[in-house]
């Protein structure tokens, strides 16, 4: 078994539809009243990306922090309601272009794949208000192009 098996297996991951493997961590008890209903006030997840793998574009109703533990630096793509698309790097060599922690939004569209071959990442997710997965958005290729057809290809790839 490779180490990146073992971690899927140790931390007890399952397949996500996005795309990798997550765990739930962390639900608060504490709930808040949101724009989407009564939602926890906080959730954590584990997630892991192998390298021939990738995160498919979705999006949120909540803002998402992500925080890299190890493995291959994460490159995100983020498309704003505004129209810009915006790159950022996962990972742990805070002086080069990368970022040990990353936010991402509510209602931007977010896709990431690992940067080195034959390797993998792993993150954890933060939520607020709460995940649930009724606000979860998993892109439609066709309609996010013709939302952003400057980004076809990139969208292309990520869905």
């Amino acid at each position: 078994m490779s180490r990146v098996d073992d971690i899927i297996e140790h931390l007890n991951l399952a397949a996500h539809p996005e795309g990798g493997y997550f765990k739930e961590t962390y639900r608060s008890v504490e709930e808040i009243d949101s724009s989407q209903g009564k939602r926890s006030l906080l959730t954590n997840i584990y997630f892991l990306l192998k390298s021939d793998q990738k995160s498919a574009f979705h999006r949120l109703r909540s803002d998402e922090f992500w925080y890299f533990h190890e493995g291959s630096p994460l490159e995100v793509f983020i498309i704003f309601p505004n129209g810009q698309l915006k790159r950022e790097v996962l990972g742990s060599d805070c002086l080069s272009e990368q970022k040990p922690q990353l936010l991402l939004p509510k209602g931007t569209w977010f896709a990431a794949r690992c940067l080195n071959d034959k390797s993998y990442s792993l993150i954890s997710c933060s939520v607020s208000p709460g995940f649930d997965f009724d606000d979860f958005e998993l892109a439609e290729r066709s309609a996010l192009q013709k939302e952003y057809p400057e980004f076809t290809d990139i969208i292309y790839e990520f869905t």
